[in-house]
């Protein structure tokens, strides 16, 4: 009995020593401001859900300020304030801010967000369906969706026909000015997943090669292997009389190739956009793929990739039939 008190007692010298080492930065900060242009209902579901990792504004538990699981949550606010920081929101340009909410709400419904560990012992950062339903709501009326008129349409078929069919020749396209060539027959390549941004009022088709493909049959996507390379392409949304949403003018087909020894400087991929009709390559130097790293960078668990293939491995074998 007395070896066991005497154990109890070590311990809890050694538990309240821990509490003289605490993290820096994790006080409670300064509270933030309500979003601007943003309904009151919205401001106080995301004050209450994402503030505390995504603001300068910290409402910390007792639990929260005990070493060693005040280093755990100083490690989440860290890694929420560098993906978004809601407290910068008022100096964000308008397209930006939809396009966060945009953001916000993807993660939310996909269960990405708040992160299973944080949430375990923060239940109140968990929206329940009615909360998700305010913000989803609140998100559609973002949406810059007009019906388009005929004379557009008809030239957004023949665009994208010409397209389907190969009948758009680019000969002489530049690489991009990191040195990645263009891929023209990406066209040919899978496609494995959608993204709708109506916040911007674009569609997004995302492409993949036979290397993502078997990657995504065999559940090895994070990391995805070297050899794997994505094409995504962005098209301005064109909204027909009765609702349905085709494709328009083409905007933009980016590129990532994943090697990760040749693109080691770059978090192991290789970055290429060409834009509009002429694929003209974006950037103006080597280094241009900084902003493409930066963007991506909330993705860095899951080796960098937004993408969530589409299709069940069952789906993909009958594909390839």
């Amino acid at each position: 009995m007395k070896n066991k008190n005497k154990l109890l007692l070590i311990l809890l010298a050694i538990f309240i020593g821990l509490q003289f080492f605490r993290p820096k930065g994790i006080d409670h900060g300064t509270k933030s401001p309500d979003l601007v242009n943003v309904p009151k209902q919205v401001t106080s579901i995301l004050r209450s859900s994402c503030f505390d990792c995504h603001s300068s504004e910290v409402n910390l538990r007792w639990y929260d300020q005990l070493t060693p699981a005040n280093f755990l949550v100083a490690s989440h606010i860290k890694e929420g304030r560098k993906a978004l920081d809601f407290s910068k929101w008022a100096s964000l340009p308008k397209a930006q801010q939809s396009a966060t909410i945009f953001y916000s709400i993807n993660k939310i419904l996909s269960d990405e967000m708040p992160i299973p560990s944080y949430a375990a012992v923060h239940s109140y950062a968990k929206l329940n369906q009615s909360e998700i339903n305010i913000l989803t709501n609140y998100a559609l009326t973002l949406s810059q969706r007009k019906i388009t008129d005929s004379s557009q349409i008809s030239s957004a078929e023949r665009q994208y026909n010409e397209w389907m069919n190969g009948q758009l020749k680019h000969s002489s396209v530049k690489p991009s000015p990191n040195g990645l060539q263009y891929i023209p027959d990406y066209r040919n390549w899978k496609a494995i997943s959608t993204t709708d941004r109506f916040d911007n009022g674009t569609m997004r088709i995302i492409f993949g090669n036979e290397m993502a493909v078997k990657a995504i049959r065999e559940k090895q996507t994070n990391p995805w292997p070297d050899g794997t390379v994505f094409a995504k392409t962005a098209w301005k949304q064109q909204i027909q009389k009765d609702g349905n949403i085709r494709t328009g003018e083409f905007i933009q087909v980016e590129f990532m190739v994943k090697d990760i020894k040749k693109y080691a400087s770059s978090k192991g991929w290789g970055w290429g956009r060409w834009k509009g009709n002429d694929l003209k390559p974006y950037g103006n130097s080597p280094d241009f793929d900084k902003e493409c790293i930066e963007c991506h960078k909330p993705m860095e668990q899951q080796d960098h990739v937004f993408t969530s293939p589409i299709y069940l491995i069952s789906q993909l074998k009958k594909i390839q039939k």
